[in-house]
């Protein structure tokens, strides 16, 4: 299952998010049961990123959103954004690779 975090920072805040995530994210995709993690940029507006992650079941993806890593690091860049973030959760249908 695949894991969509849309985040709109305020401008001053998003380098200050992509120093924060490059010390988190190999944490991140170390978590049990994440195959995954890439974060993407909007082309039109540059503050707003995606995180998509690859988990293999729900259990995997709650176990990460309770743990201290996820909490601690939520706390912190929620503090930069400009707008509420929006979150799906979804499956994959097809996916190939070009």
């Amino acid at each position: 299952m695949i894991r969509i975090v849309k985040m709109t920072f305020e401008e001053e805040h998003c380098d200050n998010f992509l120093a924060h995530f490059e010390t988190i994210k190999h944490k991140i995709s170390g978590m049990p049961g994440c195959n995954g993690l890439r974060l993407h940029r909007d082309q039109t507006d540059p503050t707003i990123f995606f995180t998509y992650s690859d988990w293999n079941t729900d259990a995997d993806l709650q176990f990460y959103r309770k743990s201290e890593l996820f909490l601690k690091t939520w706390r912190i860049v929620k503090a930069w954004f400009s707008h509420r973030a929006e979150a799906w959760s979804v499956d994959t249908i097809f996916d190939s690779q070009c």
